[in-house]
């Protein structure tokens, strides 16, 4: 649900920074306690991704340099520095540091089910505070100046946002992983986009369609062996964006062909009407026949658009002979006056 934001807000990159932003809290967090306790490790993560978040604020308020600038220095420097504290860490002799590389990749099979009460208790505050901020996250996303002319506290909005699409990510830490998280966080959300203008409608689907993810991923993983949970629940939810991408109704690019094959076709339908009106307007009787071979050496026609026209009623076929109709010379006509009137505008 708090991916829709990050996509619309186009800071898609943002997750991406703020997942492996949280590898060097993990590894520090273990350091200091010397133990792999899941809590701790998480908020060694948050605290590390929120240092990471406002460090791009910084940069991107206090410099020259652009958000997407901003965003691959901060995900780069943190996740080297991630790195070379878990190389520095496996080679402690400390039993206790085996696993920690699971939070590169995700292992779902390590949760165990006070984890998932505690991805439950914070979803459920997410949407609560979700709820309860819903107008000023709305109006903030869609016109920060106009927001600000109300009065309300645009900084204040913006923080609490950001924060819990870290408080998300590092929630998902143990189940995707730093690589994968971005994904989880935008997939959805992408998916969801594309069949909707509604914010709220964007906001259920994407929550319906990260959850099936979870959920058909989980099953598949469980189903074969040797298949890792993480991954495969990312690539289904690729493969609901690919699906949308190509089947939603007003954005998919199935039915943006089909609507550009219909317009061109209904071009070469009129362009054809027209130059019929160009001939039957100088005769007296517009239902005068004309050989269709009239018609070959015209540009826009085509067998498929003259049927059309036979079909709408706007000409009639007599053998090799077509005339036309007084419905189409009439919407002919009028196609005229208005190509006329659109010239002169």
């Amino acid at each position: 649900m708090l991916g829709s934001f990050a996509v619309l807000r186009k800071q898609s990159l943002l997750g991406d920074a703020i997942s492996h932003a949280a590898l060097p809290g993990i590894a520090i967090a273990f350091l200091i306690m010397g133990a792999k306790d899941t809590y701790i490790l998480l908020i060694g993560a948050l605290i590390s991704g929120l240092i990471g978040t406002f460090w791009i604020r910084g940069i991107t308020k206090k410099t020259h340099l652009k958000s997407d600038t901003a965003l691959g220095l901060t995900l780069s420097l943190f996740f080297g520095f991630g790195m070379l504290l878990l190389t520095f860490i496996q080679k402690q002799p400390n039993a206790n540091q085996a696993g920690l590389d699971t939070y590169l990749f995700g292992q779902a099979a390590t949760l165990l089910e006070k984890d998932v009460w505690l991805m439950a208790i914070v979803a459920g505050i997410c949407l609560i505070i979700l709820l309860v901020f819903w107008k000023e996250f709305k109006i903030l996303l869609f016109d920060a100046d106009y927001t600000k002319t109300l009065g309300f506290n645009t900084r204040f909005i913006d923080i609490l946002i950001t924060t819990f699409i870290v408080i998300t990510i590092v929630l998902g830490l143990q189940t995707v992983g730093v690589v994968l998280m971005s994904a989880m966080l935008l997939a959805p959300a992408a998916a969801a986009r594309q069949w909707t203008n509604s914010l709220g409608v964007m906001v259920i689907l994407a929550a319906i369609f990260g959850a099936f993810s979870g959920v058909v991923g989980t099953g598949i993983s469980a189903s074969q062996s040797n298949l890792p949970t993480g991954p495969v629940i990312v690539l289904v939810a690729a493969s609901l964006v690919l699906i949308s991408f190509i089947f939603s109704p007003s954005r998919g690019l199935l039915f943006r062909q089909i609507r550009f094959m219909k317009n061109r076709n209904n071009i070469k339908m009129q362009k054809t009407l027209a130059f019929m009106y160009g001939i039957a307007k100088t005769h007296e009787n517009i239902a005068h026949p004309h050989a269709i071979k009239i018609l070959n050496g015209f540009q826009g026609f085509s067998r498929r658009s003259l049927q059309e026209l036979v079909d709408l009623n706007y000409v009639e076929i007599n053998g090799q002979q077509w005339s036309m109709t007084q419905k189409g010379y009439k919407k002919a006509e009028n196609l005229y006056d208005q190509q006329v009137k659109d010239t002169y505008e």
